[in-house]
């Protein structure tokens, strides 16, 4: 049985789309053009990041680390990140935190 379909935008703007989110998993879609980022922020739960095309530059606890598209990084939870593009070509990206967010604060006993 297929439960649903969930379309994403495809453009080379800057869009930060939430696809999911329910206690299972989170999945947004995210496309960066050159010199944008994200906020540095805690990872709120276990993350997968599948870069689809250009380079992703996460810093991640003080260190950057680079990774081409194909490339699928996993960031531990409460890990201080910043994911940014500093290339010049356009960086597309999906977000996997697994469990979902909203499960890792049941998980802690912090209320959703």
């Amino acid at each position: 049985m297929i439960k649903a379909s969930h379309p994403f935008s495809q453009t080379d703007q800057k869009i930060i789309e939430r696809i999911i989110d329910n206690e299972h998993l989170a999945l947004n879609h995210m496309v960066l053009p050159q010199g944008e980022a994200l906020p540095e922020h805690f990872a709120n739960s276990n993350v997968y990041m599948i870069v689809l095309r250009g380079k992703l530059t996460v810093v991640a606890d003080g260190e950057e680390h680079v990774y081409p598209a194909g490339s699928v990084v996993e960031i531990d939870y409460k890990t201080k990140m910043q994911p940014q593009n500093r290339d010049s070509e356009v960086l597309e990206f999906f977000v996997v935190k697994a469990p979902g967010p909203k499960a890792m604060k049941l998980q802690i006993g912090v209320k959703p």
